[in-house]
Parts: C-alpha cells; structure tokens; sequence
C-alpha cells in the first residue's frame, strides 16, 4: 500500500469548526446557540460519522474483492505454471515415442530383411533337393530336411518378432497421437486460463484505484493501516494460542547472524514513517516477481493464509515466543503445521495486498512486539 505523506484530514474542517462554535458559546455565555443551532451542530456531526461508517464499509467490500481478485490471480497463475509442467512432460514423452517409433521402424525393416533371406534360402534349398543325385537321395533329403525344419522355426521366430514389433509400433503411433491431442487441450485451456487472468488483474487494478480513492485522507488511512495492525495481532496470539509450544531455543543466539530472507534493496526500514502516527513495523525488501522466500531460521508454520493489508502470509515460531514473517507473497509453498529448516524456500515473492509491485513484507516479533530485523540480520 503506497505511503501517503499529506493528505487533507476528511471531515476535520467541519468537525473543527462546530468543535470550535461548542467553545465559544462556553468561553462566552452572553453569547447562546438557539435551540436549533446546537440541533445542527448534533445533526452534523452525526452525518460525519455515519459518513465515515459509509466509508468504511465501503472501504471493507472493496478489500473483500480484492482479496477474492488476488486468491482468483494466484489460483490461475499456479494453473499456467502447472499446465507449463504439463506441457513440458508431454512434450518429452512425445520426443521420447518418437525416437522409439524410429527404433521399431528400423527393427521392423531389419527383420523383414531376414525373413526374405530366410525365404530365399528356403527355396534355394527346394531347388537343391529336387537336383540331388539319386544315390545319395536318402542321405541328402535327411540333412535338408533337418536344414527345413531349422528354416522353419528361425521363420516363425523372425514372424513374431515381426508381430511383436508391429504391435508396438501401433501403440507407440496411437499414444503418440493421443500426446498431440493432449498437447493442443493444455494449449487452448492455457490460452483461457490466460485470458481469464488477465480479466482478474485488469479487476485488481479497478478495485486497487478505488480503495486509493477511499483512503485519500489521513484518518482512513490511518484507521486502515491500525484495523489491519489489529488483525495481525490477533491472528498471532490465536497462532501461539493454538498450537503448543514451539521445542526450540528461539532466536536470541542468533541476533546479528540470521541470513536475509531474500536478496534485494529495502524499500521501507523498520521504524519509519507510514503514515501519521504509524510507523512499519517490519521492513520491505524489494524482489522479483516468483523469487524465492527463504525462512531465516529453523521453525514451526503456525499461520499460512492471506490477512488484509499483508496479502499471503506465513508465520514461523522458532520458540520462546519468538516468531518471523514473510507477507505480501505470490504463493504459499508450506502450511500450517509443516516443519522448516534454516534457508528453506516458503513462499514466493509478489504483490498481494494490494501491492503496486512485488516485494517481501519482513517482520521478527518476541512475545508479539515487532523487533528492528536490521538488527537480528546478518551484515
């Protein structure tokens, strides 16, 4: 969400002045509001509220939608990938039935070839045993008629294998033909898996432009960035709520030596301004679309899902009430309950959140109060 230094206070200026008009009919009493008066001045300020409720709700749908637009991205952008994969092994088992289509070609030319000679043979013999000298006849006719029966099982062998290898080449040709089948339905389902994200990012950026719109001022702003502080918090102590605590020795021997969980330029450190009285609690680490989030330290998944304001989030205990989080993420690679060791990937980087580009969202907590990462990371 982009930081907004100015804006103009909604409502303050005519809250201002009626707060002011209740003064000065108390700083003077020659001076008194008519019945009517005070009734406006009521009537008013009701307005302003029920305003700012209106705006609020208002605020919420629009958050609704966007975190259904955003899960909608997610959902179709692992179905590309997937297809991709797909596509990918089709086209290697296509290669592969090719290559064997080839073989069995070639093997079916070799054995026909033997077959001929076999045939040739065979009636070359059959010449031979009609010409043979009658005294020898017997003797003769023994020794062809074994070389026969020698012609007649290689014959029969060299006919299966025939067989056998046009059976398999009919098979290798069918399948091959049902892979291109596969290969045209994964393209044409990728092409509107294609086209219906595009619709939902073309959605995301509508509703993105009108939830800036409501939050023009300081004080919605302000009490958006609080509400989704809120929700953090609450969702970090129902974590550490339900799940038993964490065997591990925390994070204390590790300050100024935990690896980065991503490579990339910080955008927004620690304790600087957000807005108003709202500083970051964490710090924003610039990064690729899809890099890689790595955990900085051997840990318990204790939240994995998308909270308003922070987008995909997952949060690792590594005990001792001690906790790290990774938000604003295209994807979540672990869930709730999964086990993780030092360096391994977690998510992917991204823009949920409502995010204008992707970035890491890093926070480390002890005993739910946010910490400085700069100073638990290494150098």
């Amino acid at each position: 969400m982009a930081i907004r230094q100015s804006r103009q206070t909604l409502a303050l200026p005519i809250l201002a002045g009626l707060v002011c008009l209740i003064l000065v009919s108390l700083a003077f009493p020659t001076w008194s509001a008519s019945p009517n008066e005070l009734k406006g001045v009521s009537n008013e300020i009701s307005r302003q509220r029920q305003s700012l409720s209106s705006q609020q709700k208002k605020l919420d749908t629009l958050n609704k939608s966007l975190k259904r637009q955003e899960l909608s991205i997610v959902r179709l952008e692992k179905e590309i990938k997937k297809a991709k994969a797909s596509l990918h092994k089709t086209n290697q088992s296509i290669s592969a039935l090719e290559k064997r289509i080839a073989s069995l070609e070639k093997q079916k030319r070799q054995q026909t070839e033997v077959l001929a000679e076999l045939l040739q043979t065979y009636y070359a013999t059959q010449r031979a045993k009609s010409s043979a000298n009658m005294l020898n006849q017997s003797v003769e006719e023994d020794r062809i008629s074994q070389y026969f029966q020698y012609l007649a099982k290689k014959r029969a062998v060299t006919i299966a294998q025939i067989e056998k290898t046009v059976s398999e080449l009919t098979k290798s040709e069918t399948q091959l033909k049902l892979e291109q089948q596969q290969i045209t339905s994964l393209l044409d389902e990728q092409e509107q898996t294609r086209r219906r994200l595009t619709k939902e990012q073309s959605k995301r950026k509508g509703t993105l432009s009108n939830i800036k719109k409501n939050i023009s001022s300081d004080k919605v702003y302000l009490t958006e960035l609080q509400r989704n502080e809120t929700r953090l918090k609450a969702e970090i102590a129902k974590a550490a709520k339900r799940n038993t605590p964490i065997p591990m020795d925390g994070l204390a021997k590790q300050k100024g030596r935990l690896p980065w969980p991503i490579k990339g330029t910080v955008l927004h450190n620690y304790g600087s301004r957000q807005t108003g009285q709202i500083n970051w609690k964490g710090m924003v680490i610039n990064a690729a679309y899809g890099q890689a989030i790595k955990a900085v330290y051997s840990g318990t998944v204790v939240f994995s899902d998308y909270l308003r304001g922070y987008g995909l989030v997952i949060l690792l205990d590594h005990g001792k009430g001690d906790m790290t989080l990774y938000g604003f993420n295209q994807s979540l690679l672990k869930k709730e309950g999964d086990k993780i060791s030092a360096g391994e990937t977690i998510a992917l980087a991204g823009d949920t959140g409502g995010q204008s580009k992707a970035s890491l969202y890093f926070e480390i907590r002890r005993n739910s109060k946010a910490q400085d990462p700069r100073a638990w990371l290494a150098r």
